[in-house]
């Protein structure tokens, strides 16, 4: 798998308060991973250090073989790509760090990208420091490096609304008022009782299934304040989104981004027919997300659909209770979004028929994970 690491670092005085930023990217530009940390007092130098370590690591731990590394600090490109020497005793451990961590994929290239085309890393490594200084941001006429570096990049914060709140748990860090979801998966249906790949087909639920989505329903009319269900179009989602808008009076809408992933050839299929038909294809989708199913969609395809999803949810709901009906792969893309972490959440988790689990996302971009795969409303 290829990823793009962008990473930063920054000092408020060379040496002084410092932090460093980085970002992980799929090549479409989908933010895989996020990294920041303030480290107290350093140079700009050594922080820009720390941000590539943490970027790289942070690919490895996403399973990437080929990193991208992009960043604007000249002299860690030039000595990473070997051209030049590391002659500074503070910098030859972090160099040598850095080139432990690049042993563990298959190719690593550096470029250099101007100021302004990072601002992603630049953004998390000021944020690391402004928190490192305890929360307040300077102006913008204040720098967010020395003279030798940068200053702030002037981006104005997002503003909350009237009447946002801390977050509760504020350990996090999250600020304003948050979106919950509460992600529900569809009841039972033939396909899934043989345990066969179900995407786009459109099996209806059984008995069982329809008394799994009442019992739901019926769990979810006791939270107060429910403003809408979104649903996956598909039936079997669709049927167990109507039971819970009927229990709780909120208003039903679809969303086609929250559909279950295109299975393409191996719709119907169990999972040893799949892998006997395409031994090839089979084992490599199941490493590499970006790898589709014959004649149909990668993991990779179905997250980047189902963030825009939770985009419009959050820009037509934000700050309410909603209820989101769906499916396996699209219910674990929301919470790989909510928790930060890689695509190998999508084989490590497992995910009950009507199951509920339950996400925040905040204002400024932070999230909590608050409730995963409970089923106790089924007896």
């Amino acid at each position: 798998m290829k990823v793009v690491v962008e990473a930063d670092g920054g000092s408020r005085g060379n040496p002084g308060p410092a932090g460093y930023g980085a970002v992980v990217l799929d090549p479409s530009g989908e933010v895989l991973a996020e990294r920041s940390e303030g480290i107290g007092v350093a140079t700009n130098n050594v922080a820009e250090y720390r941000g590539l370590v943490a970027g790289l690591r942070a690919a490895a731990g996403l399973g990437a073989s080929h990193v991208v590394v992009r960043m604007d600090s000249k002299l860690v490109v030039e000595q990473m790509s070997g051209r030049w020497k590391v002659k500074h005793p503070a910098m030859q451990p972090l160099a040598a760090e850095a080139r432990e961590v690049a042993r563990a994929f298959d190719r690593v290239t550096y470029e250099w990208v101007p100021r302004e085309r990072n601002q992603r890393a630049d953004r998390l490594a000021n944020r690391a420091m402004d928190e490192q200084a305890g929360g307040t941001r300077p102006g913008r006429s204040e720098p967010g490096r020395s003279e030798q570096g940068r200053s702030e990049s002037g981006r104005p914060e997002p503003v909350l609304a009237a009447g946002a709140v801390t977050s509760p748990v504020s350990w996090t860090g999250a600020v304003g008022e948050p979106t919950r979801l509460y992600l529900l998966r569809h009841g039972q249906t033939e396909l899934s009782v043989a345990r066969r790949y179900s995407g786009r087909g459109n099996p209806p639920l059984t008995d069982v299934g329809r008394g799994q989505a009442e019992a739901a329903a019926r769990r979810l009319a006791k939270v107060e304040g429910l403003t809408a269900v979104v649903s996956s179009p598909l039936g079997r989602a669709w049927e167990t989104a109507r039971a819970v808008a009927s229990a709780t009076g909120a208003e039903l809408t679809s969303d086609d981004g929250l559909i279950e992933t295109d299975f393409g050839g191996w719709e119907g299929l169990t999972f040893a027919e799949a892998a006997e038909r395409d031994p090839d294809v089979h084992r490599r989708w199941l490493g590499d997300p970006s790898v589709p199913a014959p004649g149909g969609e990668s993991f990779d395809q179905v997250h980047r659909r189902v963030r825009r999803a939770r985009d419009a949810v959050l820009s037509r709901f934000g700050g309410a209770n909603v209820v989101v009906v769906s499916h396996v792969t699209p219910i674990k893309c929301l919470l790989r979004m909510a928790l930060d972490v890689g695509p190998s959440l999508l084989f490590r988790l497992h995910l009950d028929l009507a199951s509920l689990s339950v996400v925040e996302f905040y204002p400024d971009g932070l999230a909590s994970v608050r409730l995963v795969n409970d089923t106790s409303h089924l007896g």
